[in-house]
């Protein structure tokens, strides 16, 4: 894939960048080095080969999942100055 001047004044556009000529194409040879990296990266044979998710084989760390906080609904409203079925009442506003 190749990026021109025009894809690259689109992409700024788009990303609300201020990008003038001179800065246009410069980004265009510098775009189309990182796309020519990424298609190189493509050529990488990864078949049959797991994600990382360190450089070095470890466990993950992980917690428990189960509920370690609730039913403090009253204590939750207990400062509120007005609370119903706990529920924070508010005054109704309109404009």
């Amino acid at each position: 894939m190749s990026v021109d001047i025009d894809t690259v004044k689109r992409v700024a556009r788009l990303s609300r960048i201020a990008v003038d000529d001179a800065d246009a194409e410069r980004m265009t040879g510098e775009l189309n080095a990182i796309l020519g990296f990424v298609e190189q990266l493509n050529e990488v044979n990864v078949e049959g080969i797991e994600p990382m998710t360190s450089v070095i084989p470890m466990a993950m760390k992980k917690r428990q999942d189960g509920v370690t906080d609730g039913n403090k609904a009253d204590d939750i409203v207990a400062n509120a100055p007005v609370s119903e079925d706990n529920f924070f009442v508010v005054p109704k506003v309109v404009e």
